[in-house]
């Protein structure tokens, strides 16, 4: 395994020379350039570093605690993690040609100051069992802080619903205009769909929060290692019950991404709505100056480069995504040096949906809705069709008759020459009551059933709502 460090088995190990690998007792010859430059993980894996910490600090507490080492070594080891914390931490930390990664470089940096304890550091590890342990860390923490994101979203989706009182505009399908619909009921309608992926946040941390630290290379070790007790050490719910298993899969990073990538096509969604609400022609929203971009060559435009790059991003995402699943297909047990191909994808998407939520949840929270405009676009007699149809259903009729016979008053008044309600009003069936049906701001209070899009059920969503992100909140 290209990833196992081979150490010499003397007891008195010399600190290795900076241009050594971990790996160079079994080589006559040093690594190519070439090599190291296509191996390398270091310029993209150095922000493991608190994680690589965590795991060599809970390590050698569990080789001292099976007196593999003194406690004096344990204290000399310990000592000198937190003086290379302190230095990568301050930008002080100088990093060698030959550390490949931030484990080599850890380990090198804690040797040279600890002399012979800190090349017993990685006693009974393997690198396998230590990337795999410091990325599910980094993952435990950084979807935390991902559904904490997304949750602050929820709220302002929340505030800004309450706040939207009785304004309504025009619900859609196949992005036609269809039945009006209380704004605070379309904000929310997005802010469900979050809440889901809060859920999933929290159901793939499960499968994440598992310790593979004492699996080793692949089949764990000779010493007497207690897996439980580090991981009980580190916060993991559990330890790995397959050491092949444990370093030889990365399911919870494609996993992790999918979530992600869920929440990026959320964003964009709603970007793309946004797209369309602050143009002239929809004009139902107006940006705040630091939430949108002007251009360089035009001095009227004031553009919504927030919500279309959220809608970019989408692919960005799913790339990462189907990328890193490729990669997996037909991978041998246990380790494979393509695992290195999980972090810049796992990163870069954390990185994205990070960004994206911040700006995201800034540019909604200071926007301006345009309450004329949404509300003269829902009151087009045409968008009280159902309304009437179903009024009919109230008075006997079969559906598909009261269908039939709105469609057609619709396409009458297509022509032009006599307004929905006026048809309205002089038809047989219909009459004077139907006809109130069709006048502003009407329809959208007729929307009575649970879950809906009229003033009484959307009182009652919102106390749901409110109810639901409070648990989210409180789960994190």
């Amino acid at each position: 395994d290209s990833r196992e460090p081979q150490h010499s088995s003397s007891t008195e190990p010399e600190a290795p020379a900076s241009g050594r690998t971990l790996w160079h007792g079994r080589f006559g010859e040093p690594p190519s350039d070439a090599l190291m430059a296509f191996t390398e993980s270091l310029s993209f894996d150095q922000r493991l570093w608190p994680d690589d910490i965590a795991g060599s600090r809970a390590h050698v507490r569990g080789l001292a605690r099976t007196g593999i080492i003194s406690d004096l070594e344990r204290d000399q080891v310990i000592d000198a993690l937190d003086v290379v914390a302190g230095e990568l931490d301050g930008g002080r930390f100088v990093f060698a040609p030959s550390d490949e990664d931030i484990h080599t470089a850890v380990e090198r940096r804690v040797t040279e100051l600890a002399g012979p304890a800190g090349a017993k550091l990685h006693t009974g590890r393997s690198r396998n069992d230590q990337v795999a342990t410091d990325l599910r860390l980094w993952c435990k923490r950084e979807l935390r802080l991902i559904a904490e994101r997304v949750i602050a979203l929820q709220q302002v989706l929340l505030d800004r619903a309450d706040a939207a009182g009785q304004i309504y505009l025009p619900g859609y399908t196949h992005l036609q205009r269809a039945q009006p619909v209380l704004l605070a009921h379309h904000l929310l309608a997005h802010g469900w769909s979050l809440g889901r992926q809060v859920e999933r946040i929290f159901d793939a941390l499960v499968r994440i929060d598992v310790s593979p630290l004492g699996a080793g290379a692949l089949a764990g070790s000779s010493l007497p290692l207690d897996p439980d007790a580090t991981a009980a050490d580190l916060g993991f719910a559990r330890r790995f019950e397959n050491s092949l298993d444990a370093g030889g899969s990365r399911d919870h990073v494609a996993e992790a991404l999918f979530v992600l990538t869920l929440i990026g096509l959320d964003l964009a969604r709603i970007g793309e709505e946004w797209v369309l609400w602050t143009t002239d022609e929809f004009g139902f929203a107006r940006l705040d100056d630091g939430y949108a971009t002007g251009s360089s060559m035009l001095p009227q435009k004031k553009n919504p480069d927030i919500a279309e790059l959220a809608r970019g991003k989408g692919g960005r995402l799913i790339g990462d995504l189907t990328g890193f699943l490729a990669t997996m297909k037909g991978l041998p047990l246990s380790y494979n040096r393509d695992y290195q191909e999980d972090k810049e994808p796992l990163f870069d998407a954390v990185d994205q949906v990070r960004r994206a939520l911040g700006a995201i949840t800034g540019m909604i929270s200071t926007a301006t809705f345009v309450p004329e405009r949404m509300q003269a676009a829902a009151d087009a007699e045409a968008s009280s069709a159902t309304d009437l149809a179903e009024l009919l259903v109230q008075r006997g009729m079969p559906f598909r008759d009261s269908h039939s016979i709105v469609g057609a008053l619709v396409r009458e008044s297509l022509r032009g020459e006599r307004s929905l309600r006026a048809l309205v009003l002089e038809h047989p069936a219909l009459g004077p009551d139907a006809a109130m049906l069709v006048a502003p701001g009407v329809s959208v209070t007729r929307r009575i059933t649970a879950g809906g899009a009229g003033p009484i059920p959307v009182a009652v969503q919102l106390e749901r709502f409110r109810a639901s992100v409070a648990a989210l909140r409180a789960r994190i």
